[in-house]
């Protein structure tokens, strides 16, 4: 039976990205780095909007205010482009043009239980809030992993991660700081259906 890890790269106020903001929001050290690059290989997760954004900068689409790529940011790409890709859509016409992809127009809840069930190793998600959430709420969500940057984007910060989640307790099962200044957190989520002291009548 496969393991579904959802995967988020934060600010330490909860967003996604931020404008005019470099990957990693530029502080990125050689401890996160070396960490990345000895996570086992995982088939990964997304929608239509996480598709469109990552398969653009690996055909070269620098992001909005850069003039070229950061090297940690291409070797994130590349390794992007030899993974594994499910991508859940209804909008997205075949064939989908990055290496490695697979569309899948089923609902994505029942594909991914599917997926689970049927399947071995590890699935992550990558950037796809709303993908997450339901994944979440479903009860699909064995481990979930948040490395926070230490920066607060209140003005420029973009995709409020954690907009219309549920109650969700969390029991922690790893945590590590990397050069001294990025936190990483995981746990592992049990969706509530109240708050503890609120039983129903």
């Amino acid at each position: 039976m496969s393991e579904l890890l959802v995967d988020f790269i934060t600010s330490l106020d909860g967003h996604a990205s931020g404008e005019g903001w470099p990957g990693f929001w530029g502080l990125e050290g050689p401890e996160y780095l070396a960490w990345l690059g000895e996570q086992p290989e995982v088939t990964y997760l997304m929608g239509a909007n996480t598709y469109r954004l990552m398969s653009g900068f690996a055909a070269g689409e620098v992001p909005s205010g850069q003039d070229e790529f950061r090297p940690e940011e291409e070797a994130s790409v590349d390794e992007l482009e030899r993974a594994s890709k499910v991508v859940f859509s209804s909008s997205l016409e075949e064939a989908l043009t990055w290496a490695n992809s697979t569309l899948v127009r089923d609902d994505a809840v029942e594909a991914v239980r599917a997926m689970k069930s049927s399947g071995s190793g590890l699935l992550s998600t990558i950037g796809s809030l709303s993908l997450c959430r339901s994944l979440l709420r479903a009860g699909l969500v064995d481990r979930f992993r948040v490395v926070m940057f230490p920066v607060i984007t209140g003005a420029t910060g973009e995709e409020r991660i954690y907009d219309g989640y549920p109650d969700v307790a969390l029991e922690m099962i790893e945590h590590r700081t990397f050069d001294g200044r990025i936190q990483m957190v995981e746990y592992k989520p049990r969706v509530l259906e109240h708050p503890p002291l609120c039983v129903p009548a």
